[in-house]
């Protein structure tokens, strides 16, 4: 295998990989060779000590997938790390619905959109599933600004026509299906190669039972992405009972109107029950893990190992600004920190480890989104998404006290502080 040949414009790099497996949480490859085409796919990945190669890597160098960020709200960026004094339903009243509102402003959702898509590649997230605002314009105009970043993303115009509490910011049942069906063409029309439309229900409590059923229609008919909120709080569920009666439960509303599937990602879901979660894993949906977000609004905390028991689709979200950080990093501290909060309440809980939390971060993030087959890991025929990491960069987190094994994450020590700005940048979606 060292000598087979590659095709014109193809790339090789040598030194360290670090990535996951559906069998192994983290895998290491020292002195591997990795090919790239032209086109950014992966060509070959094997070890090997004898061939030609073109991109050398220190050993103080690895590469690493891309973090996939399941879970964000771009227009929230603007307030990032304040407000955070009230629950979810209080929050989204006094600060959240007024913000957003003012994304009809295009000069300053460009700036704010502008900001968060920088701020995400800085942090290492070449992945985002994005929340807008109901304003068609201005989600296409993050649309426009993630592929001119080169960011791959998908993007959701939000839908809500019910808003009891901030009645000017809101949609006609009519208006809401006609945007998002205008926002969907446009920005398929676009033909950018990494940003897709996601279908966007706010969450149920925002939408009337007709709007979920339309938002179902659409996604089902154009073959598209689901994201919404599902069981953060035990108030949100409390009033989703309230207002759907009819449900046998929180997942059940959304199943009953089709936006149950395969390429459906819901955020939290703390709260489901084990039949909620065997629902989740009928239809294949997935969840977002956002333990920063569930610690800042005393939402409650995410039982990962249930989740994984059950083989549901499992990634992680920052969820700014419940979230206060847009480093996926952080959402790995945090993950950790819920698992061991388990752990203080039930001994007997097994604690995450990094290694598995990093997979969630990366392959399970790209399982989340139903983008696995393009990103996630290094497989051979998936693009060339992939961040390289200088432990040793000057004016980085950390301090190299003697030389460590690649393995630079289990104590946290290094995978956990080398990469917010030791990323020597290489963000290289499609090369």
């Amino acid at each position: 295998g060292c000598s087979r040949p590659l095709p014109s414009g193809a790339f090789v790099y040598r030194g360290t990989f670090v990535h996951s497996t559906q069998q192994t949480a983290l895998q290491i490859l020292k002195d591997a060779l990795l090919g790239v085409d032209a086109q950014g796919k992966v060509l070959i990945s094997f070890i090997c000590h004898k061939a030609v190669f073109f991109g050398l890597l220190h050993s103080s160098e690895f590469f690493m997938p891309g973090l996939v960020d399941t879970h964000i709200h771009a227009s929230q960026y603007s307030y990032a790390g304040t407000a955070l004094d009230m629950p979810l339903l209080q929050w989204l009243n006094a600060y959240t619905f007024p913000v957003e509102s003012c994304f009809k402003d295009l000069e300053f959702a460009r700036k704010v959109y502008t900001q968060i898509v920088r701020r995400t590649l800085r942090n290492g997230t070449t992945t985002a599933c994005y929340f807008a605002t109901i304003h068609t314009e201005a989600s296409l105009l993050l649309g426009q600004i993630a592929n001119d970043f080169g960011q791959r993303a998908l993007v959701g115009k939000v839908c809500m026509d019910r808003n009891d509490c901030v009645k000017h910011y809101k949609e006609t049942l009519q208006d809401s299906q006609d945007e998002t069906c205008r926002f969907i063409k446009e920005l398929l029309e676009k033909k950018y190669p990494l940003v897709k439309p996601v279908v966007t229900p706010r969450f149920a409590p925002s939408c009337t039972g007709a709007l979920l059923e339309q938002l179902g229609e659409i996604a089902k008919n154009n073959n598209l992405h689901i994201q919404s909120h599902i069981s953060e709080t035990h108030e949100e569920v409390k009033l989703v009972k309230e207002l759907f009666p009819e449900s046998e439960s929180y997942t059940d509303v959304y199943r009953k109107h089709n936006l149950l599937t395969d390429k459906t990602v819901m955020a939290h879901g703390c709260h489901l029950s084990d039949e909620e979660l065997a629902l989740f894993r009928e239809t294949g949906a997935s969840l977002s893990h956002c333990p920063n977000s569930n610690f800042s609004l005393c939402s409650g905390v995410l039982n990962v190992r249930n989740v994984l028991k059950h083989k549901v689709k499992l990634g992680l979200g920052t969820d700014v600004a419940g979230g206060y950080s847009a480093s996926m990093l952080d959402a790995v501290r945090r993950a950790l920190d819920a698992s061991k909060v388990l752990t203080i309440q039930d001994p007997k809980y097994k604690t995450l480890s990094f290694e598995e939390v990093f997979r969630i971060a990366t392959l399970g993030g790209s399982q989340a989104l139903s983008l696995d087959d393009q990103t996630g890991n290094f497989e051979v025929g998936k693009d060339f998404d992939a961040l390289r990491i200088n432990v040793a960069a000057e004016g980085g987190p950390i301090d190299l006290i003697q030389d460590e094994e690649p393995k630079v994450g289990l104590n946290c020590r290094c995978a956990c502080e080398v990469s917010q700005q030791a990323i020597k940048y290489g963000a290289f979606l499609g090369f």
